[in-house]
């Protein structure tokens, strides 16, 4: 990643420049990408982990769609 995230703490305080600093981090992926990057997946186990999540939402979507509608 070749951005960097700067934030300038002011007279306001630090908590308020630390809450930035984390919305900015999840804006840009940081965590996402450092926990995608803890530990190496084989791309064969990535590609089935991601099918079944795929077959998770469907049967969620389609349980949804035969309960009915919310009244």
């Amino acid at each position: 990643m070749s951005t960097t995230i700067r934030v300038e703490i002011d007279d306001r305080g630090v908590e308020r420049s630390l809450r930035k600093f984390k919305r900015m981090c999840e804006s840009y992926g940081v965590v996402r990408e450092y926990r995608k990057r803890q530990e190496y997946k084989k791309p064969s186990v990535r590609t089935k982990e991601k099918n079944e999540a795929a077959e998770k939402r469907r049967r969620k979507n389609v349980f949804k769609v035969r309960r009915g509608p919310k009244i």
